[in-house]
């Protein structure tokens, strides 16, 4: 493991989710988790009162997820495999934090649009969600969102009935090493 790696999984990690509002006792969904280097400091930051549902359709990232909790001593983390499909197979209004992490670039307007009403969907009223859109025009651009910059993904995570309480620009870890990212914090409002 780098060094970067093992810096934001013991510390940084839990302290940046506790700077976007990540405390003690929630349930949080990290969509796409990946192999959890996101979804371990999240668990630590709801602590063991809290749940964290980590969502994939790898099951060899699951596996490495599952590795990393236990090497951790962390209990708290519910692996989902999917299929790949953009429903998320929780109850209604059951989530406090949904993170969508360097995952909508790999999403057609269409899929995101629907991914967002899922979120909408599994998140508690006054619910918040944190989108780190990696891969927009200005921060190596891939695949859907190459044309797009971050306030193009903000407008279209608005339309979809949250509203935006800040954009922070904050060191997180992505493919392994530090990257200075800017993170969008939504809440979720109320549809008529």
């Amino acid at each position: 493991m780098t060094s970067d790696v093992t810096r934001w999984l013991k510390a940084d990690g839990e302290e940046f989710f506790q700077y976007f509002g990540v405390k003690d006792n929630q349930a949080l969904l990290d969509f796409g988790c990946g192999a959890g280097y996101h979804t371990v400091p999240a668990a630590k930051a709801v602590g063991p009162g809290g749940i964290v549902y980590a969502l994939d359709k790898d099951r060899s990232e699951l596996s490495q997820l599952r590795k990393k909790a236990h090497s951790e001593g962390i209990d708290n983390i519910v692996a989902l495999e999917s299929s790949g499909e953009i429903a998320i197979r929780l109850d209604e209004e059951s989530i406090d934090v949904v993170l969508l992490f360097d995952v909508l670039h790999y999403l057609t307007a269409d899929e995101r649009a629907l991914l967002y009403d899922e979120v909408h969907r599994v998140l508690r009223n006054d619910g918040q969600l944190l989108v780190y859109p990696k891969h927009v025009k200005s921060d190596q651009p891939l695949w859907q969102l190459r044309d797009m910059e971050l306030d193009g993904v903000i407008e279209e995570i608005e339309m979809a009935d949250f509203c935006l309480e800040k954009k922070a620009p904050k060191k997180i870890l992505h493919d392994c090493t530090y990257n200075e990212g800017v993170v969008a914090w939504f809440r979720k409002q109320m549809r008529a």
